[in-house]
């Protein structure tokens, strides 16, 4: 049972214990959920859901739709704020607000990993400090918000939530990104085209590290490694720009 059913989600029983977490996360987010089941459904880890004889729902569904609100109500904020900004500058700046460490941070800051509902081994394995577990679990959140609420409170609870890496992004002072860059600057050039290779990954499920090299038609240029695909994809893009630097 993997999928949201929207008609049965108010039978997954949640003991009283649960509703009264639930109801301070809803303190701490300054929203009131209507159906506080959604809330729940989107703390609910696969590793949970999947366990055992469990087969439940998970916040999977939730986390896609969630990217999906944050990305439009950035990208509409950063629109208006910003007018003489370009298309790349706005892909760019908004690339680097709606990014891993940011929503791993918002995570953080309303304790989601605690209130998580984690498989026996993830949360053995470290999952509740997770930085993808948490980038995740907010945007599963956000889409919970946006089933619940509407479009306008998620949206007005996104840009609460985004204002302090909205003010960094006007001062200048924002994450590079630098596949972003990379792309533009690919572009310059006719038939050029660019794609990221997946090399190796090692370690256990809950550590592993990734390989990644940029490849600009079909020959590879810069590599990089991270704790995330598209961390190791970002570092191996950065190492191209410095290896290519005004070659194309």
């Amino acid at each position: 049972m993997s999928e949201i059913n929207l008609e049965n989600i108010s039978d997954i029983p949640i003991s009283a214990a649960r509703r009264r977490l639930l109801g301070l996360l809803e303190e701490k987010m300054e929203v009131t959920f209507n159906r506080i089941e959604l809330l729940n459904l989107a703390l609910t880890h696969t590793s949970y859901a999947n366990e055992g004889s469990r087969k439940m729902p998970h916040n999977e569904r939730l986390e896609f739709l969630g990217d999906a609100v944050l990305e439009l109500a950035s990208s509409t904020y950063l629109f208006n704020r910003f007018p003489n900004l370009s298309e790349g500058e706005l892909t760019r700046t908004r690339a680097s607000i709606v990014c891993q460490p940011t929503l791993a941070k918002l995570a953080r800051k309303l304790n989601l990993g605690e209130m998580l509902l984690l498989g026996h081994g993830e949360d053995a394995g470290g999952g509740r400090e997770r930085d993808s577990n948490l980038e995740d679990t907010f945007e599963a959140i956000i889409g919970a918000l946006y089933i619940d609420s509407g479009w306008e409170i998620a949206r007005d609870y996104v840009i609460r939530q985004l204002k302090p890496e909205f003010a960094k992004a006007e001062a200048g002072k924002t994450f590079k990104d630098y596949k972003t860059i990379l792309q533009e600057k690919i572009q310059r050039a006719p038939l050029r085209q660019i794609t990221y290779v997946e090399l190796s990954s090692s370690g256990p499920d809950h550590m592993k590290t990734f390989e990644y090299a940029a490849e600009i038609n079909g020959v590879i240029y810069g590599k990089g490694t991270g704790r995330s695909k598209k961390l190791a994809e970002q570092m191996a893009a950065k190492e191209t720009l410095q290896m290519i630097g005004n070659k194309i």
